[in-house]
């Protein structure tokens, strides 16, 4: 359990509905910074393991695919080498799934779908690893109000003296609310630095 919550705190993670996914950037691991000195290439490599078909594993960069392999009748296993341009701050990931990277379904109730995809390599470039999307930023702001909304306005709330479940503090709800307040702030310094409004 202490490696697993070690492994998420590094970004050691990936999205899956079945399949194993590896994905390393000149060496680098899944929730790593890369630091190269300028624009150049790396080496990217990539392996899917299903026990499922799987059709396309594909490198995305910054949410463009921009290298792939594909197995038109599905493969248990598929492998991916690539030298990809990198020109400035940006992440990689690597996933797979159907034909195309459409969704094939398991066989059972849930109908869920096979694929996966891995958490972020980041690439910095000459400096400290800085990226930054103003859309995302407030699409992220609208999830983090509609969070606190729903902690504050919509969840069912007990009584203080009914709750047992502090988690070592007297006001439960602000230990709910702490981590939204927390990326709310920490959105507003990154917009601030890049001299956006909010």
């Amino acid at each position: 359990y202490e490696n697993w919550c070690k492994a998420v705190r590094a970004g050691r993670t990936f999205h899956s509905g079945g399949p194993l996914l590896s994905f390393s950037v000149d060496g680098a691991e899944v929730g790593d910074t890369l630091n190269i000195s300028g624009s150049g290439t790396v080496e990217v490599e990539a392996t899917a393991e299903s026990i499922f078909p799987i059709h396309t594993l594909e490198i995305v960069q910054q949410g463009r695919v921009v290298a792939s392999t594909e197995d038109e009748n599905g493969a248990r296993i598929l492998r991916l080498k690539a030298t990809l341009k990198i020109d400035g701050h940006s992440w990689l990931a690597a996933r797979c799934g159907g034909a195309n990277y459409s969704g094939t379904l398991h066989h059972d109730s849930w109908r869920r779908g096979v694929f996966a995809h891995t958490s972020p390599i980041y690439v910095a470039v000459g400096e400290d690893w800085w990226l930054f999307d103003k859309e995302a930023a407030h699409y992220m702001l609208t999830l983090i109000e509609g969070g606190l909304g729903y902690i504050r306005q919509t969840a069912s709330h007990h009584l203080d003296e009914t709750v047992t479940h502090h988690h070592g503090e007297e006001d439960h709800l602000h230990y709910l609310e702490r981590p939204f307040i927390q990326a709310r702030e920490a959105i507003h310094r990154r917009m601030h630095a890049s001299g956006i409004p909010h």
